[in-house]
């Protein structure tokens, strides 16, 4: 990668080197001359993957929410929760706070993180111009991204079933598995995303 115009420049995410990356070719990487990082990855057929992998992580969201998260059974007793049932759980007095926090890192967040990739993408992938407003939707949606914590939220409950189940006897529901096939779907969303390449997409085909 050569120097150039500050205007044609871009700064590596790790180590802050700013670069001139021209065009690169479909399934080949540009990457950061000083820390390795890939700068571009443009895929073919990258931007439909992207937005219908985010339209299955909506669906799989619905499915994590409202059904079955686990079911726990101690003494004869038997009792089911749900995602949304575990966020209104310190819906009373002071802890409201909590539910609120807990509802939108793991639900609201994510899904607005999801409604705007799909809405800013999904006229690109289907070859037309750019939505209104699509690149403010894009940035929103990424300056969401360390804030939609289903991941966390994942890995929280893992350590906590860790500790519970010698206690009582667990039992997945179908929301278990569906955040769990959420959790993956995302990963692998993200390494199709080549940010570089959206934001050019996005600035070519921004209506007039």
């Amino acid at each position: 990668m050569t120097a150039a115009a500050p205007d044609d420049r871009i700064a590596c995410p790790t180590c802050d080197a700013l670069h001139h990356v021209g065009p690169v070719p479909l399934g080949a990487r540009g990457r950061c001359t000083r820390c390795g990082t890939v700068l571009a990855a443009p895929r073919q057929g990258a931007m439909t993957r992207i937005v219908m992998l985010a339209a299955t992580s909506l669906v799989l969201m619905v499915a994590a929410v409202f059904f079955p998260f686990l079911e726990i059974s101690a003494g004869g007793m038997t009792r089911k929760s749900s995602v949304l049932d575990a966020a209104l759980a310190f819906s009373d007095g002071l802890t409201l706070p909590l539910t609120l926090a807990v509802a939108a890192f793991i639900i609201v967040l994510p899904a607005l993180r999801l409604g705007l990739i799909i809405y800013a993408l999904a006229p690109m992938a289907l070859g037309w111009h750019a939505a209104r407003r699509a690149i403010p939707a894009f940035r929103l949606a990424e300056a969401l991204r360390p804030w939609a914590m289903a991941e966390i939220f994942v890995i929280g409950v893992a350590v906590a079933l860790v500790k519970v189940g010698g206690l009582a006897s667990l039992h997945f529901g179908v929301a278990f598995w569906a955040f769990v096939l959420l959790v993956l779907v995302n990963v692998l969303n993200d390494n199709f995303m080549c940010r570089l390449t959206i934001w050019r997409t996005l600035e070519q085909r921004a209506r007039p």
